[in-house]
C-alpha cells in the first residue's frame, strides 16, 4: 500500500513538472474521406496531446477529404515530407500516428523522406500495410461518383493510379503480375520489386512499432493487413499472418528485425474500423508519447486511478468518416 501511495504521489509530481524542450512531439495523419479539422480526428489529437504533455499536430495534405481520394500517394508523400522538414518543432525527432490510409503517408515519410527529421515511434491504427483487396466504402458524395467511375476501369492502369489514391495500395492476390507492373506505390513502400536498403534501414531504425487491428473491421480487406498479414499470391485463402508472408520472412523492410528485437506490438482492440476507446488509447498509444521508459511504465500501471481521463474510460472515438 505504501509503495502504491508513493507511485501515485510520484506521478502527480511528474504531472506538475513543466515539460522541457526535450518533449517529443507527434504528428497525426488522418484516414480517407477525413480532415484534420473534423471532430473525431481533432479530439483524438487534442486528447493525446493533453494527456502526454507532448505537442500534437495533425498534418493536412491538400484539402483533406477530396485529395485523400484523388491525389496519388507519391505526391501526397512528397507534400508531407516537405511539411515535416519545415517544422522546426520536429528537428530533434518525433512520433507518427497513422489512421487507416494515413499510415501510407506516415510510412512514406519514414522510408522515402530523405533528410527528414528522425521518427522515433510509429503507432498505426488500422493501417493497410500489406495492401487491401477492395476499395473502401465511399458513400454518395460527389467524390464518390468519381470513385465509382474509376473503379470500373482497370485499377492498375495509368489513369486510375494517377487519379484514385487507394488504387496505389490495392493488391489483388489473383492479379499479382498486373499489380507488380502497374501499382505505383505499395510495391515500392514494401520493397517488393527493387530492394532499397535505405528504406529498410529507416523502417528498422524505429524505437517502437505499434500495429493496432480492430476486431470488427470490415473496411480493410483483409483486416489482418493492419498487422502486415495478407493473402498468399494467386489465392484468396487463407489470410497469412505477418510472420508467414514473404515480406516478413525475407525481411524486406525490416519488420522481422524489429519484431525479433522486441520492438513490435501486435495489438487487437474491440470495435469497428477506427472506432477506438479512451482506455485503448491510454493503454496502447499514450505510453509511446511519453518522454522516457520510466514514465511509460508508471503511467501504464497506475495512471487510471488519478488522471482525469479515467472518468471517460467507456467512451469511444469514431475516426472514420464516410462521405
Amino acid at each position: 500500500m505504501a509503495l502504491k501511495s508513493f507511485l501515485i504521489i510520484f506521478i502527480i509530481i511528474l504531472a506538475l513538472i513543466p515539460r522541457t524542450a526535450h518533449s517529443i512531439p507527434f504528428v497525426v495523419f488522418h484516414g480517407i474521406s477525413d480532415r484534420c479539422g473534423n471532430g473525431g480526428v481533432k479530439r483524438f489529437t487534442t486528447l493525446l496531446s493533453n494527456w502526454s504533455g507532448s505537442r500534437g499536430y495533425c498534418i493536412e495534405i491538400g484539402n483533406g477529404a477530396w485529395d485523400s481520394w484523388t491525389m496519388p500517394f507519391p505526391k501526397q508523400t512528397a507534400i508531407a515530407c516537405d511539411k515535416v522538414k519545415k517544422m522546426s518543432e520536429l528537428r530533434e525527432g518525433y512520433n507518427i500516428i497513422g489512421l487507416s490510409q494515413g499510415n501510407m503517408i506516415g510510412r512514406g515519410i519514414l522510408e522515402f523522406c530523405e533528410g527528414g527529421p528522425p521518427v522515433r515511434n510509429f503507432i498505426s491504427l488500422a493501417g493497410p500495410h500489406a495492401g487491401i483487396a477492395s476499395i473502401p466504402f465511399c458513400g454518395s458524395a460527389l467524390v464518390c461518383i468519381l470513385v465509382d467511375f474509376l473503379i470500373q476501369l482497370a485499377v492498375y492502369s495509368n489513369y486510375v493510379q494517377e487519379h484514385l489514391a487507394p488504387a496505389n495500395y490495392i493488391k489483388i492476390p489473383t492479379d499479382i503480375n498486373e499489380y507488380n507492373k502497374g501499382c505505383r506505390f505499395l510495391p515500392k513502400l514494401n520493397n517488393e520489386l527493387h530492394r532499397n536498403s535505405a528504406y529498410k534501414e529507416r523502417f528498422a531504425s524505429l524505437q517502437g512499432l505499434v500495429l493496432i487491428m480492430f476486431e470488427n473491421d470490415t473496411i480493410l480487406v483483409p483486416k489482418e493487413t493492419s498487422w502486415f498479414g495478407y493473402f498468399p499470391d494467386s489465392s484468396w485463402t487463407p489470410v497469412l499472418p505477418a510472420q508467414e508472408t514473404t515480406l516478413y520472412t525475407e525481411d524486406r523492410i525490416g519488420l522481422k528485425s524489429l519484431d525479433e528485437a522486441g520492438k513490435v506490438k501486435f495489438v487487437k482492440v474491440s470495435g469497428g474500423h477506427l472506432e477506438i476507446s479512451y482506455s485503448a488509447m491510454k493503454e496502447h498509444i499514450l505510453p509511446y508519447l511519453m518522454e522516457n521508459a520510466t514514465t511509460r511504465l508508471i503511467i501504464s500501471s497506475e495512471s487510471s486511478h488519478i488522471w482525469p481521463w479515467s472518468e471517460h474510460e467507456g467512451e469511444r472515438l469514431q475516426l472514420y468518416t464516410a462521405n
